[in-house]
């Protein structure tokens, strides 16, 4: 198996483990998949394209290097209200806190620096 097939589906299955792990965030991993399956499959590379839910950011992604505001808002909230909650009350060892913190500080930042997709006149939000 190609290598970057081989990587792009480690890092759609992290993406995956991301919709359900509070402190893994989707959006990075799912367009590291798309870029390894747009060098090594394209039947795989086209399957996330026609993706209902990651399709549209893996475009903007691909056009225009840049995430709409929604997906900015989307994994923002979710990773603080879940991510959160899961360092407050699931978690109970100080040093697992410190971890999970870290990550979600990656994680937000990496969401915060990518560009946001400029609204195209005529479209709704």
């Amino acid at each position: 198996m190609n290598v970057f097939r081989f990587l792009g589906f480690v890092f759609l299955g992290l993406g995956a483990l991301g919709v359900v792990l509070p402190l893994l965030p989707t959006t990075p991993f799912i367009l590291l998949s798309a870029a390894c399956f747009a060098r090594s499959s394209e039947k795989w590379h086209r399957w996330l394209l026609a993706n209902e839910t990651f399709g549209p950011m893996i475009r903007n992604w691909e056009e225009n290097r840049c995430i709409s505001c929604r997906v900015k808002t989307i994994g923002t909230l979710t990773m603080i209200v879940v991510g959160g909650y899961s360092i407050i009350f699931a978690v109970e060892s100080a040093t697992l806190k410190i971890l999970g913190g870290t990550l979600m500080l990656i994680g937000l930042t990496f969401i915060v620096m990518i560009r946001t997709c400029k609204e195209k006149s005529g479209q709704g939000p």
